[in-house]
């Protein structure tokens, strides 16, 4: 698989796409067979596998098992470099932009190297951007930093463009597990109309309507977790 190569495939034929993040730190090994089952059976692309504060080994063994039940790509969303594991097919290389924080914009991503090079995930440099979804997240507290407010459209839209002029081939615009305000159809297409990379937008997006909307303001993939988890859609 070369998810880069969907992506920016997706993107120039508007054809879009859907993602279930699955956090490794809120299933068990014996979750995941149903779990992969219902995505199998979905009309969803991909599996993100990730979290903010999940512990040692447990990515690991939790995607191991994944591995033995999914028809889908795996795609690595790792909140942390002792996430990453060899059981998946791409890694988002992501580089939180809209803070401050050094360890996330550039200590984590050094200490990622010496696993990476014995790797052959599929390593993809991406624009990680917080917008505020009026509700403190897990990705907030751990990274300490301060989303920006959707209502800062320029912000936002520099931002993305600053990460695509250094480099980045994808932008996620992230709301936040649970957001109570998803990314909203003016910022997402603020930033498509910024931007010429392929635009990822997830947190609080909790029906099939939201999923439409999103999309068609701009997002070539969307990315549903709680929603997935408290069985309301799929």
């Amino acid at each position: 698989m070369n998810f880069l190569n969907t992506l920016q495939t997706a993107k120039k034929e508007n054809k879009k796409l859907i993602a279930v993040l699955v956090d490794p730190d809120k299933v068990t090994v014996a979750d995941v067979k149903n779990i992969c089952h219902r995505i199998n059976n979905a009309p969803v692309d991909y599996l993100f596998l990730g979290g903010s504060t999940v512990c040692n080994n447990q990515t690991e063994i939790i995607a191991k098992e994944i591995k033995k039940h999914i028809s889908k790509p795996v795609v690595l969303f790792p909140g942390d470099y002792k996430h990453l594991t060899n059981c998946a097919d791409a890694l988002l290389f992501l580089n939180l932009i809209s803070g401050d924080n050094p360890e996330y914009l550039i200590h984590q991503q050094v200490k990622a190297v010496p696993f990476l090079l014995k790797s052959k995930l599929e390593v993809i440099p991406t624009s990680y951007i917080l917008i505020d979804g009026k509700k403190e997240t897990s990705t907030i507290k751990v990274s300490k930093t301060t989303p920006i407010p959707p209502t800062n459209q320029n912000l936002i839209k520099d931002t993305a463009l600053a990460g695509q002029y250094m480099g980045h081939q994808l932008v996620y615009l992230e709301a936040g597990s649970g957001a109570h305000l998803p990314v909203g159809k003016p910022v997402v297409n603020a930033v498509y109309n910024s931007v010429n990379i392929p635009i990822i937008v997830g947190g609080g997006i909790s029906t099939q309507q939201k999923i439409n909307e999103v999309h068609n303001a701009g997002a070539t993939l969307v990315v549903v977790g709680t929603a997935f988890e408290l069985n309301s859609i799929f």
